[in-house]
């Protein structure tokens, strides 16, 4: 997996989706909301809960807004029913793009993705055209850019909980693990005191695509597009850039 760092990846965005911190908070609002709607308002009991609060708190949303999310959730407030939709298509040069959505409005959501993917010479495909092309992991990032985490204690630490694997590039840890055991090897990272930056189920490409210039410029358009719904709430896709 090295050479392919998602986290990197996640890192180049980062500047352009700090721009964007009113729909980000949206987002995890949502996410907050369906999680605490299906396993209530508990954190200590509600481990989606858990990391949908401490994914938005990583983002430095207020907790006014992330108690009111819950509180819609639980009946302490007048909410809307959210309906998460997966998206599967073809951006420009045949790059595979999976869509995840979190919604009250399917039909408003199904034509901003539409026109996206139209928009920048893609299209839209059935349910199953494109996951098959990927892999669905447990992924999490602890940054060691000052060198105070020992790579062999962390390595059978992890290993120890469950994980799969773990690749250390550029001062940065990513560990892998099947979904099963994600929240598993999370927890007990945690317990030991790490300080995780990434930690979420998500999906990885088994081969990557290398567009043409004019095609991955395309792509990031449509990766801009998606990005300003704030009905959108992951994107994935195998297009290895080239920067």
């Amino acid at each position: 997996m090295a050479g392919h760092s998602k986290w990197h990846n996640i890192q180049r965005r980062k500047n352009a989706q700090d721009a964007k911190k009113g729909k980000i908070f949206m987002r995890h609002a949502k996410n907050i909301y369906t999680a605490a709607k299906e396993g209530g308002g508990d954190l200590d009991t509600n481990a989606s809960l858990r990391v949908a609060v401490d994914k938005a708190k990583a983002d430095n949303m207020p907790n006014d807004n992330i108690d009111r999310a819950i509180k819609k959730a639980t009946g302490g407030l007048d909410g809307v029913n959210y309906e998460e939709i997966t998206y599967e298509g073809y951006g420009p040069g045949g790059i595979a793009v999976i869509v995840n959505v979190l919604t009250d409005n399917r039909n408003r959501t199904a034509s901003e993705v539409r026109h996206a993917f139209k928009k920048n010479d893609g299209n839209l495909g059935e349910n199953g055209s494109v996951t098959f092309m990927f892999d669905r992991k447990g992924y999490i990032v602890i940054d060691n850019k000052e060198g105070s985490i020992d790579e062999e204690e962390i390595s059978m630490e992890a290993i120890e909980a469950g994980a799969d694997d773990i690749v250390y590039e550029d001062g940065v840890f990513e560990i892998y693990t099947s979904p099963e055991n994600f929240q598993n090897v999370r927890d007990d990272l945690r317990e030991n005191a790490y300080d995780l930056a990434e930690a979420d189920v998500s999906y990885f490409p088994q081969t990557y695509s290398t567009p043409s210039e004019e095609d991955e410029q395309k792509m990031f358009n449509l990766i801009d597009m998606l990005e300003d719904s704030e009905d959108t709430q992951d994107i994935h896709h195998n297009m290895k850039a080239s920067g």
